[in-house]
């Protein structure tokens, strides 16, 4: 059997509810999170997010790409136009302990995998997440600096431990 088939009937009782009718394109709580995508760091479940309730954009790490930049961008130009003054919404970036993106720190694996996807090993280390607390200051400061990012975008940053399920502040702006 497929690993998906038994999420699809889920789906389906998903759609029967009809949860979904209501919720519009802006997030109930004015909240964009960034955070891992290891299933332990599921913002629904560790925040109690619904459906509707917060944009989540989800990478290995959590980390402030260059692409989460621009994606972060694009929707404070979309929200700048709906709401002409004052602040738009906040960026929660979340990284956590117990950090797969930790692999990137030891150069067997990072050369193994920079020879798969045809990067510079190099290039890969930033992306290890040892410390959660000070890249996630790392990547508070980066989106500061973007300068693409509305000044009317709050950012945070936090750090979510996997072993207690607690999160805590590192950064508020």
């Amino acid at each position: 059997m497929p690993h998906i088939d038994p999420v699809l009937d889920r789906n389906r009782e998903f759609a029967a509810s009809g949860a979904y009718r209501d919720v519009t394109i802006m997030p109930k709580l004015n909240l964009f999170v960034v955070t891992c995508l290891d299933p332990r760091v599921d913002p629904a479940a560790f925040l109690g997010i619904g459906l509707g309730d917060a944009a989540v954009l989800r990478n290995a790490g959590g980390r402030v790409t260059d692409e989460v930049v621009r994606e972060i961008s694009f929707i404070s130009q979309l929200v700048e136009g709906a709401i002409p003054e004052g602040p738009l919404f906040e960026v929660a970036v979340i990284h956590h302990t117990q950090c797969a993106t930790g692999a990137l720190a030891d150069d067997d694996f990072r050369h193994r995998y920079a020879e798969r996807i045809g990067a510079d090993p190099d290039s890969l280390t930033d992306g290890a997440v040892l410390d959660p607390a000070a890249t996630v200051r790392s990547d508070v400061e980066r989106l500061r600096a973007a300068r693409s990012v509305s000044e009317r975008v709050s950012i945070s940053g936090h750090v979510y431990d996997v072993t207690t399920g607690v999160v805590s502040t590192v950064l508020r702006t």
